[in-house]
């Protein structure tokens, strides 16, 4: 359970993110339930991603700072994955 928390917390920080961004960027929203699902798709794959390449806030085995991490990997992710399927669905049409 516990190599489980990290995904879960990017996971949600991830809808967050997606929502947040399709909020402030209108034009690029998939309404609630897109920009949740695209938000938590890119959350996991943000926060995996850079774990994997080592990137981490706390840069110990636990604690606050990999938590803080968790969610800014996850955020940050679900907003850009956001961004990008937003503008490719804005160029290839509906």
């Amino acid at each position: 359970m516990e190599n489980l928390l990290p995904l879960i917390i990017q996971l949600i920080s991830g809808a967050v993110g997606g929502n947040i961004a399709g909020a402030l960027m209108k034009k690029l929203s998939l309404g609630g339930l897109g920009n949740s699902l695209v938000g938590i798709l890119g959350g996991g794959i943000g926060g995996q991603l850079l774990s994997t390449l080592g990137v981490s806030a706390g840069g110990g085995t636990g604690g606050i700072g990999n938590i803080i991490g968790d969610i800014g990997s996850g955020g940050v992710g679900g907003a850009v994955l956001l961004v990008i399927i937003g503008l490719l669905k804005k160029v290839f049409g509906k």
